[in-house]
């Protein structure tokens, strides 16, 4: 049983509002990352899941905009703190949160709990060895295209996980690895692309919104 008293115990943390399209909720983030910082190698495994992305706010916008339908399956993958699949959540999508990192797993299940959302399933999800069940109407996923290694997996995780005629929907930065990533789709999937901005500390920050479906 998940206890948040347990977990304020563990990570030194602080509150941050998060608001999008109406819908408004309140998320643990850690008040410093030094922890999960390795030392001898600052670029390995370096948390990444720590920040809340433009891109998140981009995919749970357009989130918002698709009817919820209890019958449609939602998996969010590389979900780091869970912000975009419990904002979803909230929204009223059937929603299974994944993530590979333990101590982001741990915030997401923290943030359900604040926000008493208890109509998600939040599990670890190793790309490389994928042990879920089950088939989904939509995978999502926020500033998960990275590393041009990680194309290969993620394709082989859409062919496992997506139901036919399914839709996949990805909010990335604007990236050379980003357009790597549509150029290897475009072999299986009909690819659209829709460029957005957000505004960041006074910065313009471009996140493109792919929407991927099986071509015949």
């Amino acid at each position: 049983m998940f206890s948040l008293d347990t977990f304020k115990q563990e990570y030194d943390v602080e509150e941050t509002d998060y608001k999008v399209a109406g819908h408004a909720l309140k998320f643990f983030v850690p008040k410093k990352i030094d922890r999960f910082i390795n030392p001898d190698d600052v670029f390995a495994n370096f948390p990444l899941w720590s920040k809340i992305w433009e891109a998140t706010a981009v995919l749970s916008f357009h989130l918002s905009t698709i009817t919820p339908d209890p019958s449609k399956r939602f998996l969010e993958i590389g979900a780091g703190m869970g912000i975009a699949g419990l904002m979803a959540a909230k929204m009223g999508h059937n929603v299974t949160i994944t993530e590979y990192n333990k101590d982001a797993l741990n915030f997401a299940r923290a943030n359900a709990k604040r926000n008493s959302i208890d109509n998600v399933d939040i599990r670890e999800l190793d790309w490389n060895n994928p042990l879920i069940e089950g088939k989904f109407d939509y995978i999502i996923g926020s500033e998960v295209v990275f590393k041009e290694e990680d194309i290969a997996g993620l394709y082989l995780l859409f062919q496992r996980y997506l139901k036919p005629g399914g839709t996949i929907i990805l909010a990335e930065g604007m990236r050379r690895t980003s357009l790597k990533f549509a150029k290897a789709m475009d072999e299986h999937y009909t690819v659209a692309m829709k460029k957005q901005s957000m505004q960041s500390d006074g910065k313009e920050i471009p996140v493109v919104l792919f929407k991927l479906t099986p071509k015949p």
